[in-house]
């Protein structure tokens, strides 16, 4: 990182400092105070897609008081006009290849695109030797999350993907209740979300035939990247690109990765070996309007098969048996089904209680045995960043990448319409060969990965 040019001692802190991700930190003491963080022991960050989500990333990165926002990129400046205006020192780009190749000082990049991006500039910038905070979903393709997981192992670099629910008390006390036999052995799991509805309304759509004037501060090329080119719609962008297979995820992108995640923490699952779905009609432009997905995952160690039950579009799982009349299952959330009982819990890795709270009121709490997160999410990652190690970062590819590609996989029973098989070591369906070509994706020329 740059040093301050008033700092005393400059050549001492150059020639002694630690340089091993590309830092020169000085000892707090050089410089002020208790509790005050110099320039020099920031990360240096360059973000990408800052409007939106975005936005909100860079405002609690820079807050955390570890990062220093030194360059932003986006495509569409009325969008991204909020952020540029905080932050009027940042070198500005509209091309993410621009600022990974020629911003020299950034030591970590934030990812916040839409979907079909994340994973062309996020190993575009590990391989440029950056640390990288990626929204969710973490990868547009089962294949993308793949290569992005090998990719953060073989560079070494710190990672991190945007589900904040995994630094949470609450999917630490899932876990620990699941772990201590309170309900018993976990057999199903039903997990759901309100979305799109009033969040987007894309889905259960086909492509649009009009072609509106193109905004003038949006550059749709780039805005397109690695998807084949099509027209400027504003059904596409900005946010209504969740609901097109060419761009998102639908809603299980949006929310599977916060909500479904105390799942696969709590019961250690990995890939499934099938998956099913219902869902709307299906015109394979758009998502369908709602989808109810079913994943089965093989026995693991004395941890027997486990049903999983995602629902989206306003659908719900059945009651839990015992919950009270009086309380709803909320709009977002998950429920273990063990054979001793229920656990209910909030989306986003919300606290969890046991079903009926009678049962809760009995029950003994056990121990924490999990280390916590004091920092928060983002913060957590911009520390791991400073000490260089990826493992610090708990929701680092090394964890996040198998839990997307397990999640996407049932994307693929909703566009294909039957059962699908699936084998993770090949990153193939047997039954069902025509998902390679969605497993494994086509990309525009200068923005593949």
């Amino acid at each position: 990182m740059p040093q301050p040019s008033t700092l005393p001692r400059r050549q001492f802190v150059k020639t002694a400092a630690a340089t091993v991700f590309g830092f020169q930190i000085v000892p707090r003491h050089v410089i002020g105070g208790p509790g005050f963080t110099p320039p020099s022991e920031k990360v240096n960050l360059g973000c990408i897609g800052i409007g939106g989500q975005g936005g909100g990333d860079i405002r609690d990165l820079d807050e955390s008081g570890l990062a220093n926002i030194v360059a932003l990129c986006d495509v569409d400046l009325d969008h991204a006009a909020g952020t540029i205006k905080k932050y009027p020192g940042a070198k500005l780009y509209r091309d993410y290849r621009e600022l990974i190749e020629k911003q020299k000082d950034i030591d970590a990049v934030l990812v916040a695109t839409p979907d079909h991006v994340h994973a062309p500039a996020s190993i575009m910038a590990m391989r440029a030797g950056r640390h990288v905070y990626v929204e969710k979903p973490l990868a547009h393709t089962i294949a993308e999350a793949r290569a992005m997981r090998d990719v953060a192992k073989e560079t070494n670099r710190v990672t991190q993907m945007g589900n904040q629910g995994h630094a949470s008390e609450g999917i630490r006390l899932t876990r620990e209740w699941i772990q201590a036999g309170a309900i018993g052995k976990v057999t199903e799991v039903h997990v759901w979300s309100d979305r799109p509805g009033k969040f987007w309304d894309s889905q259960g759509k086909a492509y649009p035939t009009d072609t509106p004037p193109l905004p003038k501060n949006l550059d749709w090329n780039l805005w397109l990247g690695p998807a084949k080119e099509r027209a400027y719609h504003p059904d596409f962008c900005p946010r209504k690109w969740r609901g097109w297979w060419d761009f998102g995820c639908g809603a299980l992108g949006d929310m599977a990765v916060h909500n479904a995640d105390p799942a696969f923490y709590a019961l250690d699952l990995d890939a499934p070996d099938w998956v099913e779905a219902e869902n709307g009609p299906n015109n394979n432009q758009s998502f369908p309007v709602w989808s109810i997905i079913t994943y089965h995952f093989p026995a693991k160690g004395d941890r027997p098969a486990v049903k999983m039950v995602w629902y989206d579009g306003g659908k719900l799982p059945p009651r839990p048996e015992g919950l009270e009349e009086t309380r709803n299952l909320g709009d977002n959330g998950i429920y273990f089904v063990g054979d001793k009982g229920c656990i209910l819990a909030g989306g986003w890795s919300g606290t969890p209680r046991i079903v009926p709270e009678s049962k809760m009121q009995q029950f003994v709490i056990p121990a924490k045995t999990i280390p916590r997160c004091l920092s928060g999410h983002r913060k957590e990652f911009l520390e791991a960043c400073k000490t260089g190690k990826p493992e610090d970062a708990k929701s680092g590819f090394w964890y996040s990448a198998p839990f997307t590609e397990s999640l996407l996989v049932g994307l693929l029973a909703v566009r294909f319409g039957k059962r699908v098989e699936w084998d993770t070591n090949a990153l193939k369906s047997p039954n069902t060969p025509e998902a390679d070509a969605i497993i494994h994706k086509a990309y525009r020329a200068g923005y593949g990965i």
